[in-house]
């Protein structure tokens, strides 16, 4: 029996792309809460992307927006057969890598003295992975909004990194929070038909002779 056209999405990607959301919508919410205490809603600004392997290159080749960029990208997955079943459902453990970039300008500051730009990189990297780690970790996304489906969601680690650039340029940091989300995850079940007809032949095996044959018809 072959199976149906398989067009559906994994729930690794489902999550993956939950992730990215819960984050640019209260991304959107923080800037808005900024707004109306007269604070400066860039601070809380985060500019977000999906499986990018460069992100930075915004930066690159057009410098007008510096807010943090955050990049979500899905790493490994391990399966629990105990806590799964082997027809129909896989209990997944899988680690989704959130990586936080900052830019920093060299600058001079005002009453005297220099602001190293690669300072003011990892200032906003911090900032940013700041601001991811309590989005993710706050009491309404303990299942990512996704209850039902995801079992739980935990921080792995958490780290700076130099982002690997071709050209030499100091002033980019990153700071990667590392998240294992656990939820479950489905494969294609089995489409029957009705059973209309079964025919039955019993052969004799010395001959071929039938010496039984017998027709179902159903319902």
């Amino acid at each position: 029996m072959s199976l149906q056209l398989i067009e559906k999405k994994d729930n690794v990607e489902m999550v993956r792309d939950q992730i990215a959301s819960l984050l640019a919508l209260e991304t959107d919410n923080q800037m808005l809460l900024a707004l109306s205490v007269n604070k400066n809603p860039d601070d809380w600004k985060l500019r977000l992307f999906t499986e990018r392997s460069n992100p930075w290159e915004q930066w690159l080749n057009n410098q007008a927006d510096l807010s943090p960029i955050v990049n979500v990208w899905f790493d490994s997955a391990n399966y629990e057969q105990r806590s799964s079943n082997d027809v129909e459902r896989q209990k997944t453990n899988a680690t989704f890598n959130i990586d936080c970039y900052g830019y920093g300008e060299s600058s001079d500051v005002p009453l005297g003295g220099h602001l190293p730009g690669d300072q003011q990189a990892a200032q906003t990297a911090h900032k940013a992975v700041r601001l991811v780690r309590n989005i993710l970790m706050a009491a309404e996304n303990t299942y990512l909004q996704l209850r039902g489906l995801v079992w739980s969601r935990w921080p792995q680690s958490m780290a700076l990194f130099q982002p690997q650039i071709a050209t030499t340029v100091q002033q980019i940091v990153g700071a990667r929070l590392s998240l294992e989300v656990s939820f479950n995850e489905f494969s294609p079940q089995v489409q029957s038909n009705p059973l209309e007809y079964v025919a039955i032949d019993f052969l004799r095996a010395e001959d071929g002779q039938i010496v039984f044959e017998a027709d179902y018809q159903y319902p």
